[in-house]
C-alpha cells in the first residue's frame, strides 16, 4: 500500500484545514504538539519514509471523534491505521504496554497452539460444544491474569452473560479454540497477524455449526461484523450484541429486571458508540432497570470521552490524564457507579483509580453483570 492509495481511500485530500479534528481531539487537548490536521499535513506534503517513522503515528487513540465531526468526512483512523500498516512492513512497530505480553498472547494463537479457555465457566451455566448460537468470549480469560493486580474480573462479565442467555433460553457454544479477534492486530497494522486470527475463527465458527455469534466486547463486535468481511467476503453467521437480544426479550417479558436502587452515569465505548452508532440500545435496558437513575456525563453519546487507550501500545501520562478527566467527570453528575460496557474501558479506568489518587471516586460496574444482577436468576419463559 501507498501513502498515495491511503490518503485517496480516507479522503485526505478534502482535509479543509478547519482544525474540528485537532480541537476535538482528546489527545491534542493534553499534547499540543499532536494534531491531526497537520499529522495529514504533513502526509500530504512530506516523503512517506518521514510519515512512517513519525512518533505521532502511534499516539492516535483511534477514537474516532474526529471523524464524527469531521465537515470533508475523512477517515482519520483509518487513515493512521493504513499509515501504521505502512510502518509495520518496515518493522516500526510502536512501543507494547504491559511488557508486550498481550501482543505476545495474540501471536502465539496464530500457531496452533492447544487452549483451555472453558475451564472457568461456572457450573450451574448449560452450554454447548455445536450448536445454533455461539457466545465469543474474547481476550477476557488473558485479561483475568494480566490485570490480576487491579482486581479485574472480566470472567464474571462473561458469566453473567452465559446466565442471561441461559435465562432466555439459549445453551451457547464455548469453544476452547477461539483465538483473539484481531482487532489489536488490525489497528496496529499487523494484517498478517489479524488476516490469521480472523481465519482460524471464521473456521472454529463453521465447526461448531452456529448461526449467530454473541458478543459483550464492542471491540469484538465491531471487528467480526465490520472488519471481517472486507476481508473474508460474506460471513455465514450473524454477529450480534447480547444487549440487541435481551432488549427483545425484555420487552416480550421473557425475562423480567429488578429493582437496583443506584444513581449511575456510562460510559460509551467508542466501538459500540462512535463506530457502531449503538447509543440508545444499552440506556434502553438501562432505563428499563427499576430503581435506577441514570445520569449523563456532559461528554455523552458522539461526544464521549474515550477512556484513553485501545491497542496496548504507546500508553503515556497523556492517556492517563484522559483517564482521569473522565474519572472526574463521572463523579461530577453526582452518580456513585461509573457503568461501563466495555472490557478495555473498565481496565484503564480501573488503572487510572488505582493511580490517580481521586477523592471520593466512583465505583466501576460491568453492565452486563448489572443486568444479570437485575434479572436474578429469574426465567419467566
Amino acid at each position: 500500500m501507498s501513502i498515495e492509495k491511503v490518503i485517496e481511500e480516507t479522503r485526505a485530500y478534502y482535509c479543509l484545514e478547519c482544525g474540528v479534528c485537532t480541537a476535538s481531539c482528546p489527545i491534542s487537548r493534553l499534547n499540543p504538539r499532536y494534531s491531526p490536521r497537520l499529522f495529514v499535513e504533513r502526509s500530504l506534503l512530506l516523503p512517506p519514509d518521514r510519515v512512517v517513522r513519525d512518533k505521532d503515528l502511534w499516539a492516535c487513540l483511534t477514537c474516532g471523534t474526529c471523524s464524527s465531526r469531521c465537515p470533508s468526512g475523512v477517515d482519520y483512523p483509518e487513515f493512521m491505521r493504513a499509515t501504521r500498516q505502512m510502518a509495520f512492513d518496515l518493522d516500526l512497530e510502536p512501543t507494547p504496554t504491559h511488557g508486550g505480553v498481550l501482543k505476545a498472547l495474540v501471536d502465539l494463537q496464530t500457531r496452533g497452539l492447544p487452549q483451555k479457555r472453558t475451564t472457568w465457566i461456572p457450573g450451574d451455566v448449560r452450554i454447548r460444544k455445536t450448536g445454533d448460537v455461539l457466545f465469543f468470549v474474547g481476550c477476557l480469560p488473558h485479561y483475568q491474569v494480566v490485570f490480576r493486580h487491579l482486581e479485574f474480573d472480566g470472567l464474571g462479565s462473561a458469566a453473567a452473560a452465559l446466565r442471561l442467555l441461559n435465562q432466555i433460553g439459549i445453551e451457547p457454544v464455548v469453544r476452547d479454540d477461539e483465538r483473539c479477534c484481531g482487532h489489536d492486530a488490525y489497528w496496529t497494522g499487523d494484517l498478517e497477524t489479524f488476516e490469521t486470527v480472523a481465519r482460524l475463527n471464521l473456521e472454529m465458527i463453521r465447526a461448531s455449526g452456529a448461526k449467530r455469534v454473541v458478543f459483550t466486547c464492542p471491540e469484538g463486535y465491531h471487528t467480526m461484523k465490520e472488519i471481517y468481511p472486507r476481508f473474508l467476503g460474506s460471513l455465514p453467521f450473524e454477529p450480534v450484541h447480547l444487549l440487541e437480544l435481551l432488549l427483545e426479550e425484555v420487552e416480550r417479558e421473557t425475562i423480567r429486571l429488578g429493582e437496583i436502587p443506584l444513581k449511575a452515569t456510562f460510559q460509551d465505548p467508542c466501538r459500540l458508540g462512535r463506530l457502531m452508532g449503538m447509543y440508545d440500545l444499552p440506556r434502553q435496558l438501562l432505563s428499563l432497570v427499576p430503581g435506577l437513575e441514570i445520569l449523563e456525563m456532559p461528554r455523552n453519546r458522539e461526544n464521549a470521552l474515550c477512556c484513553g487507550s485501545s491497542e496496548w501500545v504507546h500508553c503515556t501520562a497523556c492517556n492517563k490524564a484522559i483517564q482521569i478527566d473522565r474519572l472526574r467527570e463521572a463523579r461530577t453528575t453526582g452518580a456513585d457507579v461509573l457503568i461501563t460496557a466495555c472490557p478495555k474501558c473498565r481496565i484503564h479506568l480501573s488503572c487510572a483509580l488505582k493511580d490517580g489518587d481521586l477523592e471520593n471516586p466512583v465505583v466501576l460496574k460491568d453492565l452486563t453483570e448489572l443486568l444479570a444482577e437485575s434479572a436474578g436468576g429469574e426465567n419467566l419463559g
